[in-house]
């Protein structure tokens, strides 16, 4: 059976490690890897998607970096219960004209008994930036 440590019931040590953990998985923009973080049926909602699944996850992570270039996410602990996490994050990145933009943004997550994420409702909102205000 798959596992991804740290287990639930999470406490606070443990919610922040699965915390920077997911940071720097999604900071290697390798869609393989990020999803294996996820069960086989995983459900998203991010901004108006739905994806459904590993296969779809890899799909639209690849899709979203081959629009977004330079991108680097920072996630920040929100709260937890026994297999949930909530964070608040931001990330930036740059578009193919070469317009840069922050977004910001919401996540909850419900995890398996495994540790893997079976549920992630994500809520961004998009602000262009000048590159001088990264």
């Amino acid at each position: 059976m798959e596992q991804k440590h740290p287990l639930p019931p999470f406490t606070l040590e443990t919610a922040l490690q699965k915390i920077q953990m997911a940071e720097d998985a999604w900071n290697s923009r390798n869609p393989e890897k990020i999803a294996l973080a996820y069960t086989i049926d995983s459900e998203w909602r991010n901004r108006n998607v739905f994806v459904n699944g590993r296969e779809e996850i890899v799909k639209f992570l690849t899709g979203k970096w081959e629009k977004e270039f330079d991108y680097k996410l920072k996630k920040e602990y929100w709260a937890h219960t026994d297999n949930r996490i909530a964070v608040r994050f931001e990330y930036e990145y740059r578009n193919k004209e070469g317009k840069w933009f922050r977004a910001y943004g919401n996540e909850n997550w419900e995890f398996d008994e495994n540790g893997l994420m079976q549920k992630r409702y994500a809520s961004i909102n998009d602000l262009e930036i000048n590159e001088e205000d990264r």
